[in-house]
């Protein structure tokens, strides 16, 4: 056998084998916003976007922050939607706690959708994480509890890193 049939041979095989490789990969990450961890199989898909968080947070009808999420070291836009009376002039309270629960940074959203129900109620804001201290911490939606009274205060506390 020639060197030059050899040479040729091989890279025949070669670009076989990057074929395959990639035609692999694709397979395997065809699905990949549908894979569930195994650890959940037992919850629906509401309860494994709910794992970690504490409050009323059976008001949140969705967030566009997910438990576990890392935060920019920036200004961060986010929208949700949620039920039950939160709201007061259409403003709603949005607090960035840390691993102590205690405030380090707080901000506010406003309502997309009439504020005035029960219903569910669209809200979007900015916060700027700009300096704050790196590490795990919580992403705070409070009401704007115009009343004042502390029984009238709820929160729901999303679990994040910085």
């Amino acid at each position: 056998m020639n060197r030059f049939f050899g040479s040729k041979l091989n890279t025949v095989l070669l670009v076989a084998l990057i074929i395959l490789m990639v035609i692999a990969l694709k397979v395997m990450f065809k699905n990949k916003d549908t894979y569930i961890n195994p650890l959940f199989t037992d919850k629906t898909e509401e309860e494994i976007n709910t794992v970690g968080m504490l409050g009323k947070k059976e008001d949140l009808v969705s967030f566009s922050i997910v438990p576990g999420a890392k935060m920019p070291n920036s200004i961060l836009s986010y929208r949700g939607e949620i039920k039950d009376g939160w709201f007061f002039e259409g403003n709603i309270l949005i607090n960035i706690l840390d691993k102590d629960k205690k405030v380090i940074k707080a901000s506010n959203a406003m309502a997309k959708t009439d504020w005035m129900t029960a219903e569910a109620i669209e809200f979007e804001g900015n916060i700027d994480f700009t300096g704050l201290p790196k590490g795990p911490a919580y992403f705070e939606i409070h009401n704007d509890n115009a009343s004042g009274l502390p029984e009238n205060d709820k929160s729901i506390l999303i679990p994040v890193v910085i």
